[in-house]
């Protein structure tokens, strides 16, 4: 293994004597390579809608794009109005103002309802008429008190127009299931995934909704709210269109500062360092060619920015420019030493380049155990994260040698003296303690280890993506307001496929919804209950009611089948399209909407169950019951992220493992070299339960990506030691050479890394905070551990 290692190495050094003699041929030859992926930059574009978060053939997904095209988008934009008093003369004429400026200002619309327009059912005579509530303006006090009656004892109104104690009333705002962009060319409709045919069979016939499009419709309408706001008109806006929308601006914002800040700190550690313009420079112009090859690579596979991919940019910037950090320290190095530039370059990739491709390789590993996730953005971040790295290991090895060739470098010739410096008696402190007592820094190191897994096991899950969002964002303020005043802003939406032509004329079948209806509002479970269920039943109910003088006793479901479709046929003749809504042409599908209070994911999964068994129960085998709505897709998310956690994490450590021991060539060390990999990992998931940091969707990749990244150190530390090792023949002056010369590149970077992550402790996202704080943590205690745990490990293991 060693003469293995040894050729490897003569190969670096051959190919760095290469580049420093043909660099124009070699940077040429990059630059093609490099230009072919960036091309594909301007085809990345965002996608922060929830269904994102699944891939398109995922069955749930597939299910829920079934509905879309059948019954139209569940996303509503519900805007929540508080006024002094609702059935009030001034308060009604604004709020009809605001109804047709929305109407007419609102791109991609496809119905607005609010008390201007509600449907009002009502029988003259034999005939059925079906109006706008406010067709007829009430022009006096006792036509205002009617139409305040009317509304509050109409029960489809409750907690969907106006609130139980009518302070409180709502414009729903239903944008158009499908875009409106015209296709340029055959391939168009494989721009967003979410574009493809719902069977991913065959071209998609029509688009759905674009991000951008979402975009204008939520500005537009926030654009007259401003004008309409006051103190007698308080809105707030909600509804997933506008927490789409907002994420993504959030996104945006934190992403380019992100990009920012972590530029600015590695310049300042990189020229701490090594004190040189290009020092900093150099790295710099490596890692960014990476970050938007990277990037023009998911351009070219057509694969959206979402939200837990939107910190590739700063992970990229912090990792790749580690590569370039431990070549550059022994070039300049050995140039201090005296060597030419051309002998210090070639000498640099070989005391490097093994290490770094290695290093580069457990990145990736640990990146690309999240290649097979169920949730389709964390797929893509393996896959797009683990490219990145290599991509930057790459471009450190065959654009940093040339660089350097035709950058000027001053020698600053030195004595070769170590252990001088503050830093060197500051690292060969570790060395000592760690060597010297190695079984008193073990059982210490035990200790925090075992206090760590305790609090660990004490995690929960959770997955909110509105908690995501500053207490102060609007969207979140809204929302809250929405949820207790209407009890609800999202669904869970229940198709019912009876699975015959007119089966809903079957009054059993309607006996069997309006059943459900009643006990499901106000049903509870847990922290979730249901404020309002909604079905076709509800329209017939108005129906029968009207056709029989408007007698309240008539609101029920008709028994007699024969006047089941009559009813239907007269509705539907009197010019009202709403039956469109809930069911199919043929009567034979039914849409059941519960409306229920936006919540953590995590008791969503049983909730669901529960509903299921609930149809199941009451249809009897008799129709196809299929569960779908956005409140599905987040309680699927947070289950298939679970899962995808548990797999990444034993993958991530199988492959680290395996490149652990074939790189140090001895099963033993290793199997124990993996204890200062792991310690770190413990530690952090226990500190995320002391600091009470939800352990969501971001927090759940810390463990699967920090084991690609401390990894890093402790190859470097055993690569060095080993090598020092042979030399000497004792284990204190190995990991004393090791800390001296390697150490100081490990500090270093795990400095620029750790802060790279620490960036993101600013960000106006909660999720993304602590994401950043446990990772950047993370990556300092293994530092730690590589300074501490292996030294320690190899003085028991190679005791005489």
């Amino acid at each position: 293994m060693k003469d293995i290692r040894k050729k490897i190495e003569s190969h670096f050094f051959v190919f760095g004597e290469f580049a420093y003699d043909n660099p124009f041929k070699t940077l040429i030859i990059m630059a093609v390579v490099i230009v072919s992926m960036v091309s594909g930059i301007r085809g990345i574009h965002m996608d922060t809608s929830t269904e994102s978060f699944l891939h398109p053939d995922d069955p749930i997904l597939v299910a829920y794009d079934s509905f879309r095209d059948q019954f139209g988008r569940d996303e509503l934009i519900i805007i929540g109005i508080q006024p002094p008093a609702v059935f009030e003369q001034a308060f009604l004429k604004k709020l009809k103002q605001f109804h047709e400026a929305l109407e007419k200002e609102v791109p991609h619309l496809e119905e607005i309802t609010s008390l201007v327009n509600a449907r009002n059912t009502r029988g003259k005579g034999d005939e059925l008429i079906v109006e706008d509530l406010l067709e007829d303006w009430p022009m006096n006090d006792q036509e205002m008190a009617d139409l305040k009656s009317r509304v509050l004892s109409n029960l489809f109104y409750k907690n969907l127009l106006v609130s139980e104690d009518a302070g409180f009333t709502a414009v729903v705002i239903e944008t158009s299931g499908f875009s409106t962009e015209e296709d340029s060319d055959i391939l168009d409709g494989f721009e967003d995934t979410t574009d493809s045919a719902p069977d991913g069979n065959g071209p998609a016939a029509r688009k759905y909704l674009t991000d951008a499009e979402n975009t204008e419709a939520v500005n537009a309408v926030r654009k007259v709210a401003a004008r309409f706001y006051g103190t007698n008109f308080k809105i707030s806006i909600g509804g997933s269109p506008v927490l789409t929308h907002d994420l993504k601006q959030f996104m945006v914002k934190n992403v380019r500062l992100f990009i920012l800040f972590a530029i600015i700190a590695i310049s300042v550690f990189l020229y701490i360092l090594f004190q040189r313009i290009s020092g900093f420079l150099l790295p710099l112009i490596i890692v960014i060619l990476s970050l938007v090859s990277t990037a023009g690579l998911m351009g070219h596979f057509n694969v959206s920015i979402k939200l837990p991919t939107n910190v590739l940019p700063t992970f990229l910037l912090a990792v790749g420019v580690g590569d370039s950090v431990h070549v550059l320290a022994i070039f300049f190095r050995q140039m201090a030493y005296g060597d030419d530039k051309k002998n210090a370059i070639a000498h640099a990739l070989e005391h490097s380049g093994l290490a770094i491709v290695l290093t580069s390789l457990t990145t990736a590993g640990g990146l690309l155990s999240f290649s097979a996730a169920e949730v389709a953005p964390i797929a893509e971040l393996g896959i797009f994260g683990s490219a990145g790295v290599m991509l930057a290991m790459l471009f450190t090895i065959t654009l940093l040698p040339p660089l350097l060739a035709l950058t000027p470098v001053s020698s600053r010739k030195q004595e070769k003296k170590e252990g001088t410096s503050i830093l060197d008696r500051f690292l060969a402190g570790f060395g000592d303690v760690a060597t010297s007592r190695p079984k008193m820094t073990l059982t210490l190191i035990t200790v925090v280890i075992t206090a760590g897994l305790v609090c660990a096991f004490q995690n929960r899950f959770s997955h909110n993506p509105v908690e995501w969002l500053p207490h102060e964002a609007p969207i979140r303020i809204s929302t809250d307001t929405i949820d207790d005043a209407m009890k609800g802003s999202m669904s869970l939406e229940v198709v019912v496929d009876t699975g015959k032509e007119n089966g809903l004329y079957d009054p059993e079948n309607l006996n069997r919804l309006e059943g459900l209806k009643q006990e499901l509002e106000g049903f509870q479970s847990g922290d979730i209950y249901v404020g309002k269920a909604i079905h076709v039943g509800d329209i017939l109910k108005e129906i029968h009611q009207a056709l029989n003088e408007n007698r309240s006793e008539f609101y029920a479901i008709p028994q007699d089948p024969a006047l089941i479709p009559q009813e239907f046929l007269l509705f539907e003749n009197s010019g009202s399209d709403d039956l469109e809504d809930f069911v199919d042409t043929q009567f034979q599908i039914a849409r059941f909407t519960i409306k229920m209070p936006r919540h953590d994911a995590i008791p969503y999964a049983g909730f669901i169950r529960t509903i299921e068994d609930k149809f199941n129960n009451a249809f009897k085998g008799e129709a196809e019951i299929t569960v779908t709505g956005l409140v599905s897709i987040l309680g699927r998310t947070l289950s298939a992220a679970v899962l995808t956690m548990a797999r990444s994490y034993l993958i991530a450590f199988i492959i680290v493992t395996v490149l652990m021991v074939l790189m140090i060539g001895n099963l033993k060390i290793g199997l124990a070299s993996m204890i200062p990999n792991l310690s770190p990992i413990i530690v952090a998931m226990g500190l995320i339960w002391v600091a009470k940091i939800p352990l969501d969707l971001f927090t759940m990749l810390t463990g699967s990506i920090a084991i690609g990244l401390v990894v890093d150190d402790t190859i470097h530390f055993m690569h060095n030691f080993r090598r020092y090792y042979f030399e000497t023949k004792d284990v204190k002056k190995a990991v004393h050479n090791t800390l001296q010369t390697t150490g100081r590149a490990m500090l270093f970077t795990s400095l620029v890394l750790s802060t790279g992550f620490f960036i993101m402790t600013f960000s106006e996202m909660n999720n993304l905070t602590g994401f950043g704080l446990i990772t950047g943590v993370t990556i300092i205690l293994a530092l730690l551990s590589d300074f501490l745990i292996a030294p320690a490990l190899m003085a028991v293991i190679y005791k005489k």
